[in-house]
């Protein structure tokens, strides 16, 4: 036949879409073109598929050959299509299985030799495969691991392209080749460190059981030493498990990164990138192809800025849309790339550059403007999106013996899934399930907004101009979780104060 089709797929951002790869034979000056919008990479697949052919022994034919990539306005990027460019090139003139070539979906880059190579976002380009309704894949055979996650597919892992010809009925040999491997990688996802560790700070303990129950960000403010980092990385051990979906989500995530995804793991995301980080390493991109930054990666876990005073303040911000939508998207000329963004935010600062401002025998020597430069970094719009402000304090003698009734992360763990059972009954006829994805209006309007009484405290903060209305709801959404907690069903105003302690330190 002079005209062949197959599948691949084009990753835009976290999401894949199926593209059409179709070749067509013609009897004019030989040539090899591929259109559809390739990118520099995917163009040079010309002499990749050219030279991986001839040295399987399934040389391309002597003729014009013209790939195109369909739809033709979506931008393509990468290696990954070289598999099927091949297998459409060879099937224009090779005997094989037009139907059996029609119905899978090739992914994967060739080597000159013929192997095919690993590539990264095997998982949500085999995911997307999945949701257009392909039932067989063919990867690497580095990637079948990985591929083989989705659950619902036929996953053939390839060694070499006279492997995968031979597969759709091409009468080739198949040479008996070493696979090409993934890299070497014997890091273990770490286990998040136990809460009993934390002693003296029952205040900070408390508070980060509530951010646990109800997804809230937190912003942690003391002195070095106070256990702010301590904290926020037994926060992941105190979450509830992943379900699938957000586990495979998490794990795409990782797939486009590079990183080695070989399970599905089912303990939240920590991600805690270095201050010097800029906004590009937060929030991702790249010159030719968009990766996932730090806060997608973070996505169904936490993201725990250490140090959040010495972060560009430019990066900060660029955490406030993430914040409010739960995505992220990045622009670029001709495309853009949207990633998850669905993480819990913990901040931890310094009260000013030396750490020791307002610490009892401390000698902070740090002038007034440098102090308030310092905590600027940290905006106002940012700063209205965390649901609890803690400030913390070094550890005294006396609260460190009180070590032996230190909460463990085992019970806090089954605090916060007894909150959430409450939380997910109580929600469970609308299409939230945490209590901080519960939008204002319905907090306050919605069928279990609490009376006038019980709200008093906080309309005086909002007429004191001590609270935006936005501040307003996040209270109300601490103060429900405060409630679950409890297991109480309905806000009172203990639960109000308490959240309005926890958020701008308050009391009644």
């Amino acid at each position: 036949m002079s005209i062949a089709r197959t599948w691949a797929v084009a990753l835009v951002g976290a999401e894949g879409e199926r593209v059409e790869v179709e070749a067509d034979l013609s009897n004019q000056t030989p040539d090899f073109k591929i259109i559809g919008l390739p990118d520099k990479a995917l163009g040079e697949a010309v002499q990749r598929v050219h030279n991986a052919c001839a040295n399987s022994g399934i040389p391309l034919p002597r003729r014009r050959l013209t790939v195109n990539l369909s739809p033709a306005s979506l931008p393509k990027q990468g290696s990954g299509f070289d598999v099927a460019i091949a297998i459409a090139a060879l099937a224009t003139e090779l005997p094989m299985d037009a139907a059996s070539v029609a119905a899978t979906v090739h992914l994967g880059e060739l080597g000159l030799d013929g192997r095919l190579r690993p590539i990264p976002g095997i998982l949500p380009a085999v995911v997307a495969a999945a949701r257009a309704g392909h039932t067989r894949v063919v990867v690497p055979w580095a990637n079948q691991a990985e591929a083989a996650l989705v659950e619902g597919i036929d996953v053939i892992g390839a060694v070499n392209l006279a492997q995968v010809a031979a597969g759709h009925g091409a009468d080739v040999e198949v040479r008996d080749e070493d696979p090409v491997a993934l890299p070497a990688d014997d890091s273990t996802p770490p286990t998040p460190p136990d809460l009993a560790d934390v002693i003296g700070q029952r205040e900070a303990v408390d508070a980060l059981i509530v951010a646990a129950a109800g997804g809230h960000h937190l912003l942690m403010c003391g002195p070095p030493g106070a256990g702010k980092t301590m904290l926020a990385r037994r926060l992941p051990g105190i979450l509830p498990d992943l379900d699938p979906s957000a586990a495979l989500a998490s794990a795409s995530i990782r797939s486009l990164s590079g990183a080695r995804v070989t399970e599905l793991s089912l303990i939240p995301p920590f991600e805690a990138p270095h201050h010097s980080a800029s906004v590009a390493a937060l929030v991702g991109g790249g010159s030719r192809t968009v990766r996932p930054g730090a806060i997608a990666r973070a996505t169904e876990g936490v993201l725990f800025l250490d140090e959040a005073g010495e972060f560009q303040a430019s990066a900060l911000d660029a955490l406030r849309q993430p914040l409010e939508n739960g995505s992220i998207t990045i622009h670029r000329s001709g495309a853009s790339a949207q990633f998850p963004a669905r993480f819990q935010l913990v901040l931890a600062t310094n009260p000013c550059p030396c750490g020791d401002y307002g610490i009892r025998g401390g000698k902070c020597a740090c002038p007034p403007a440098a102090i308030r430069r310092y905590l600027g970094r940290l905006s106002g719009p940012l700063l209205d999106r965390i649901d609890i402000e803690l400030t913390l304090a070094r550890v005294s003698v006396a609260q460190r013996e009180l070590g032996s009734a230190a909460t463990t992360t085992a019970q806090a763990r089954e605090r916060v899934a007894e909150a959430r059972a409450r939380t997910m009954r109580r929600l469970a006829d609308t299409p939230w399930q945490l209590n901080a994805q519960v939008p204002g209006s319905w907090l306050r309007e919605g069928p279990n907004a609490p009376p006038p009484s019980v709200r008093r405290p906080l309309d005086a903060a909002l007429h004191r101009g001590a609270l935006t209305l936005r501040g307003y709801d996040r209270v109300l959404r601490v103060a429900w979780s405060l409630a679950d907690l409890g297991g109480h069903p309905q806000l009172s105003t203990d639960h109000v104060g308490r959240a309005l302690y926890l958020k701008k330190g308050i009391a009644l």
